[in-house]
């Protein structure tokens, strides 16, 4: 009897993997936007001089809950962005492929492109919503001074001043200083540009997901069809699924990360001062280029493998895992 494509225990088993996975990776993925967003000044100067130099300067000036600034909104939409990327491939594989189980290497990542081409709708607005709150502790920064020896940063957002010594416990200047939220920023857009403006970026976005998919599925489901079977099932073993997911992860990550850097500074609303403004993807791409070199491309590439690796590998293990079918007590397809 030819299987049925079920959708609630994939609904269920996406979510499940979304939210256990953006808790676990979220500071890495705060830290991989603000190097992303950092351009160079034109003495040479930066913020940030790498991912650790980055974490520790977050954490020390913003606290720890700092470094979750913006995990609301994607803990908010992962669900349903997890949902439609894991079940549109499984989807598309399913009514590409018919009663085949195993789809030619063309039509696997023509289902996983589509996969990512449906999530589009809800990962440009998240991604926008969640960058402007992962950003706005590097944004507020208006310039750098010296007291002696001791190296000080000055932030001014919403009209409050607050000052950050990197040696010391950060105190905020004026206690009142207020807090961005997703919320507050999603509600400008959409008195100022309506619903489209949430969608600001959409096109780099397409470039970046659509391409990661037709990478990953297909490479995650080569991987993984080579591991060890669980006893009386067809599916893999937990260990395999999850580095699977891992490797897979990671090598797409990689192969997209000049699309994903393009998308994070087409998506910031609020520059910090002196920098560069783009008026499109081609633009971006080139001033990139030209300004910071190839290299550019790549920032943050070592973040993104530490959040796409386990975040997939988690998403696949659950899913592969079945979470959802057992509790339903229904058979996994």
């Amino acid at each position: 009897m030819e299987p049925q494509f079920t959708l609630l225990p994939k609904v269920i088993n996406g979510s499940i993997a979304g939210v256990v996975g953006v808790t676990c990776v979220f500071p890495i993925d705060l830290v991989k936007t603000r190097l992303q967003n950092q351009q160079i000044g034109k003495d040479g100067q930066r913020l940030y001089k790498n991912m650790l130099d980055c974490a520790i300067k977050t954490c020390r000036n913003e606290g720890f809950f700092g470094m979750y600034r913006g995990s609301g909104v994607n803990l908010l939409l992962i669900t349903p962005e997890k949902t439609i990327k894991l079940v549109g491939n499984d989807f598309f594989k399913y009514y590409l492929g018919g009663n085949t189980k195993k789809l030619p290497l063309h039509l696997e990542m023509l289902a996983g492109a589509g996969a990512g081409l449906c999530q589009v709708s809800i990962t440009t607005p998240m991604e926008l919503l969640k960058i402007q709150l992962q950003d706005a502790g590097r944004t507020a920064t208006v310039q750098t001074v010296k007291s002696g020896a001791q190296p000080r940063t000055e932030f001014r957002l919403a009209g409050f001043l607050i000052t950050r010594d990197y040696s010391v416990t950060p105190v905020a200047a004026n206690s009142g200083a207020m807090r961005l939220s997703a919320t507050e920023v999603a509600l400008q857009l959409l008195r100022d540009k309506g619903l489209f403006g949430l969608y600001r970026g959409c096109g780099a976005t397409l470039l970046r997901d659509v391409t990661f998919s037709a990478v990953y599925f297909p490479l995650f489901a080569n991987i993984n069809a080579r591991g060890k079977r669980r006893k009386d099932s067809s599916q893999a073993v937990f260990y395999h699924s999850f580095i699977s997911g891992c490797i897979a992860g990671s090598v797409a990550s990689v192969s997209v990360n000049p699309f994903d850097v393009v998308k994070t500074r087409l998506q910031l609303l609020k520059k910090a001062q002196g920098e560069q403004s783009y008026a499109g993807i081609l633009d971006c791409f080139r001033k990139i280029f030209q300004q910071e070199g190839p290299t550019a491309f790549f920032k943050g590439a070592g973040c993104r493998i530490l959040v796409i690796a386990p975040l997939f590998g988690i998403a696949q293990t659950v899913y592969y895992l079945g979470v959802a079918e057992f509790v339903l007590g229904t058979k996994q397809m």
